[in-house]
């Protein structure tokens, strides 16, 4: 979780590495998604899993599933 805006909403960075097509080095992509926090219990540094849903607004169109780990105090 990378940003706790606004009530029950979280900003949640994926993280994907590929190999550099040319190079082979290794290549870490991030993209940013929206998810839908019903219990308002996941806090900033969190790793979360999230799933696609409908659309909930006009950016949320994942939902928080799980809390894999807390974020260190």
């Amino acid at each position: 979780v990378v940003k706790a805006g606004g009530e029950k909403t979280r900003v949640v960075a994926i993280e994907s590495r590929t190999a550099h097509r040319l190079y082979g080095r290794q290549i870490t992509q991030t993209t940013k998604a929206v998810a839908h926090d019903e219990e308002n219990s996941s806090s900033v540094g969190d790793l979360v899993r999230i799933r696609e849903c409908r659309p909930l607004s006009k950016t949320k169109r994942w939902r928080l599933v799980e809390i894999v780990a807390r974020a260190e105090a």
